[in-house]
């Protein structure tokens, strides 16, 4: 995390040194399925120590998590919603606030659905002891087309470390319980991880480079209708994200919203940092069939 003024020089410099450990995943190479349909000799390497983990977008549940009890229309989902969308709209109504709050820009690199969104996660509430606080969303996710926010994705975590996540009711056994907590086993989110990790937390300064077996525990809650459910892990379909453009933004850029699409391309350079995903991965044959 980053405290002073020369957050980005520092976000820049410290992926170009970080880029030597992607080295790790050299041994990658292809990492596609092989034609029988098994997951190929390289894969089984890369992936040996991770018996959950898929070359394929995954997730699994976590520990003593449950969907089994949550419904739109319960009222704890409803109070949920309503403050993060109250949140949304006060705090971080599109990427223009969120760069003002801090927050870092992830468009995903290794995805194989659609791609017109993006996380942007926030070094200080993941690094602080809050856990589902509307107020403090580890992530927010945005539309790139409107480039306005569209949900959050809660993150589990406590000094920047994994912990047990709160179920969002359910807990007195007088009802059913209602935890949607996931981890990502797929590569694509675990690779976003490691790479949220080295360029903006810079573990590899402690020496520390390993690819994770899964994410910690993330939770979506989504602000616009879902025919899926608010905690729905995958995006709302695209006419759910119809949404007028936001204001033209503060900061410099070429780009226009509702034209353009929301990119590396059309945020300023002290956002971008020196080795984006597409650049680590690809020279390293990260590729899911795009």
């Amino acid at each position: 995390m980053y405290d002073s003024g020369d957050e980005s020089i520092v976000s820049r410099r410290a992926l170009l040194r970080a880029s030597a450990g992607t080295a790790a995943l050299g041994a990658v190479g292809s990492v596609r399925a092989d034609d029988s349909g098994g997951r190929g000799e390289t894969a089984r390497r890369f992936d040996g120590d991770c018996p959950d983990a898929t070359i394929e977008p995954g997730m699994t549940h976590c520990e003593g998590a449950s969907m089994d009890g949550c419904t739109d229309d319960h009222p704890a989902t409803v109070e949920l919603q309503s403050a993060v969308a109250d949140a949304l709209e006060r705090r971080y109504p599109d990427a223009d606030a969120l760069i003002d709050a801090g927050f870092k820009p992830y468009f995903d690199t290794l995805e194989t659905e659609d791609d017109s969104w993006s996380h942007w996660l926030s070094p200080t509430y993941i690094g602080d002891d809050a856990v589902l606080d509307p107020e403090r969303p580890e992530s927010v996710l945005v539309d790139n087309d409107s480039w306005r926010s569209i949900g959050v994705m809660f993150i589990a975590t406590d000094g920047g470390e994994p912990v047990e996540p709160p179920a969002v009711y359910g807990t007195d056994e007088s009802e059913e319980l209602c935890s949607p907590w996931h981890a990502h086993t797929g590569l694509p989110g675990r690779f976003a991880w490691w790479y949220y990790r080295q360029a903006y937390e810079r573990d590899f300064e402690e020496g520390d480079l390993e690819f994770p077996c899964r994410t910690p525990c993330m939770l979506h809650v989504w602000t616009v209708d879902h025919p899926a459910s608010v905690y729905a892990h995958d995006a709302p379909p695209a006419d759910a994200r119809d949404l007028p453009p936001a204001d033209d933004p503060a900061f410099e850029t070429d780009g226009v919203p509702g034209e353009d699409e929301l990119d590396w391309d059309v945020l300023p350079d002290e956002l971008v940092p020196e080795r984006t995903p597409e650049s680590i991965a690809r020279p390293f044959g990260l590729d899911l069939g795009r």
